[in-house]
């Protein structure tokens, strides 16, 4: 149960994080926006590790086993805020979010399935439930938005 309400509480920070950035970037520049996001990461992190100890008992005989792509999370991680910059201001956070959600479900489905782990008729079916009702919701929406423009015009 613990790790379930770790999972919600990290979807909730990614959300958090993404509106938080794409302000930064509005005001500031996409590109400086992230440099700034990952620069305060930085700091973060390495207090953490400072405070608990954990800075001083690295050591580099480590790195040299860990195959290459492995330190693509860092680009990936880039990518993603400067993505996340760019969409979240032109799409509202609500259906942003659901487009990331989706692509991380359909991600988590062909890694599962490129690991050997059969796609499921539920997961397929949970997918395509989940972007019907985006589209249904975006429907909805652009009516609203429609009929609330034409009595703007009375």
């Amino acid at each position: 149960m613990l790790y379930i309400i770790l999972a919600f509480i990290g979807g909730a920070l990614v959300t958090l994080a993404s509106i938080i950035n794409s302000r930064l970037g509005k005001e500031i520049g996409v590109i400086q926006g992230t440099v700034i996001n990952y620069t305060v990461g930085l700091i973060c992190i390495l207090l953490v590790c400072i405070f608990n100890g954990s800075l001083f008992k690295m050591s580099t005989e480590g790195f040299s086993g860990i195959p290459l792509w492995a330190y693509l999370g860092g680009m990936v991680g880039v990518a993603v805020v400067i993505l996340s910059n760019v969409i979240i201001p032109k799409i509202p956070v609500i259906y942003s979010t659901l487009l990331i959600f989706i692509g991380q479900i359909v991600t988590g489905i062909i890694v599962d399935y490129i690991f050997g782990n059969p796609i499921s008729k539920g997961k397929f079916i949970g997918c395509t439930f989940i972007i019907l009702g985006l589209v249904y919701n975006s429907n909805i929406d652009r009516k609203s938005l429609k009929v609330n423009d034409t009595s703007n015009l009375v």
